[in-house]
């Protein structure tokens, strides 16, 4: 169980640092980001296990995330539409 852990832990790490240095394609941000929750999740189910709780709060979590996925894909849609690309730089009209 221990190691389940660590290893969640280690998918989270990599997971906020790939986020950080793949700051220029909106793309790779959203995998990176989904890769975070993915880790979450795992965090979340071993915790829960532990303690005997009930899984109804995953199901809160999962669908909170589906949200934030499909969220983050329409304006990846969007900003390809109008700009052509995902780079981060050239969206300077955003900032």
């Amino acid at each position: 169980m221990m190691i389940l852990v660590s290893v969640s832990s280690f998918m989270y790490l990599m997971g906020l640092l790939s986020f950080s240095l793949n700051r220029k394609h909106l793309l790779l941000m959203l995998l990176s980001l989904e890769f975070v929750v993915v880790a979450l999740f795992l965090l979340l189910y071993l915790f829960l296990c532990v303690y005997n709780w009930e899984f109804y709060f995953l199901m809160v979590f999962l669908t909170m995330s589906v949200c934030e996925g499909a969220l983050g894909l329409s304006l990846l849609v969007l900003l390809m539409r109008t700009y052509g690309n995902n780079y981060m730089i050239s969206f300077n009209l955003l900032w």
